[in-house]
Order: C-alpha cells, then sequence, then structure tokens
C-alpha cells in the first residue's frame, strides 16, 4: 500500500487572524488490523493502512512470537471489512509455541502485552547490547532527525503521524516507516530492517514521538 492510501482529505473550517476560513485538509486514516496466526486472530491493533507485511514481521519479533524472519513461512494481507486480517503462516515450532501461549489467555487481546500471567513476564528480558560497536555524535543524530523528517511523506500531508527510522552513520538513513500509533511505526520498522537484512546492530534507531520503557524493549528486543 502506498501512502496515498492511508490519508483522505476532507472539508475544514479555521480561524486566520479573526477571520473563518474555509479549506481543505488530509487527516491520516486509522482502521483496525488484525494479525491472524494459524488461521486465529492473535490481536487487532488500530493502525495507518500502509507496510502491512512489515508490520506483521516486527510485531512478530518484539511480542517474542518468532526471534528470526526466516520463522515465518508466509504472510497474507486480506482486505476484511473496514480493515485488514494479516494472516502469517509460522514454522511448525512457533505456531505449536503460540498455541501453549494461547492456552493462558484469560479473556481477548489488544495490546504489547499478550497472553502473560505474571509481573516477571511483562518485565521482558532482552538483549544485552552493551558491546555494540556503532557509535554517532551529535551531527549524526542532527542529520538522522532531519533524514527522518524528509521520508515522511505521509506526515508531510497530514502533519499527524509518527515515524521511526534506521540510521547508519555511513549509510544514511536506511529504513523509515510510519503510523498513527507510535508502537506501530516501530514495529513496521523493526520489520522492514529484518525484512531487508540489514544489521540492526550497524545502527540506531530514532522516532518523533516520546520514549516508553516498552519502546526502548522493542528496540533492544531488534538487536
Amino acid at each position: 500500500m502506498s501512502a496515498e492510501a492511508s490519508y483522505r482529505r476532507v472539508a475544514r473550517t479555521a480561524l486566520r487572524e479573526g477571520a473563518i476560513v474555509e479549506g481543505e485538509r488530509a487527516v491520516p486514516e486509522e482502521v483496525p488490523v488484525a494479525f491472524s496466526y494459524g488461521g486465529s486472530t492473535h490481536a487487532v491493533m488500530m493502525a495507518s493502512p500502509a507496510d502491512l507485511v512489515d508490520f506483521a514481521i516486527g510485531f512478530s519479533l518484539t511480542e517474542g512470537i518468532i526471534s528470526t524472519r526466516a520463522e515465518i513461512r508466509s504472510i497474507e494481507v486480506i482486505e476484511a471489512g473496514q480493515g485488514f486480517d494479516v494472516q502469517v503462516d509460522l514454522q511448525d515450532a512457533n505456531a505449536d509455541a503460540l498455541r501453549a501461549r494461547r492456552r493462558h489467555m484469560a479473556g481477548p487481546v489488544g495490546c504489547g502485552l499478550c497472553g502473560i500471567e505474571s509481573i516477571e513476564q511483562a518485565v521482558r528480558v532482552v538483549p544485552d547490547l552493551s558491546g555494540a560497536e556503532v557509535s554517532v555524535d551529535g551531527n549524526d543524530i542532527v542529520a538522522a532527525v532531519k533524514a527522518l523528517n524528509g521520508a515522511q511523506s505521509l506526515n508531510r500531508e497530514t502533519r499527524a503521524v509518527h515515524g521511526a527510522g534506521f540510521y547508519n552513520p555511513q549509510g544514511g538513513l536506511l529504513a523509515a516507516r510510519e503510523d498513527v500509533g507510535r508502537h506501530n511505526a516501530l514495529d513496521k520498522l523493526a520489520g522492514a530492517v529484518i525484512n531487508a537484512n540489514l544489521s540492526p546492530d550497524a545502527g540506531i534507531v530514532l522516532v518523533t514521538s516520546r520514549l516508553s520503557v516498552e519502546m526502548v524493549q522493542k528496540t533492544a528486543i531488534l538487536g
């Protein structure tokens, strides 16, 4: 899907220097996106309807359903009413592990902590990245933020979506993804990075939103 499919133009009334001005503006779409594994819905997210394959890969990775791209056999995006059903076919061992996890779910899920049973499970164990060799300075960060801003075509139209980017000091901005939801943008980026066989430990992740602990965890899980 293209950025054009992720927004619509609507009429708007604005107050400009004391005068009422009629016009139009672009607003981003936000639709239900279901992730289904083995034919069963695992979670439903409200998201911008773009880069859904990347979204499925990144969500599967950061939720611990997979650890590598090779653990997914196939992904099919199906239009379903007013949203999309993203059907993910896992390798047998991953599918069995997910079925076992589902048995402990008490009810419907739609968050980043689905299927957990205890506080200990909510506090994720993430990789130790203290040995990473990538190094950036202030100039790199300024360049990375500028590049991400330039790559946000949907935000340029709507001024209403978050962005996440993967930046390498030598190669520049290697990937960028957008979404109404900041967690979704980061999951889409994670999927794009591993789907393109980029080396996560060779770059940094930057986002346009505030950082909460689960976003730091997602980034660490990416590597």
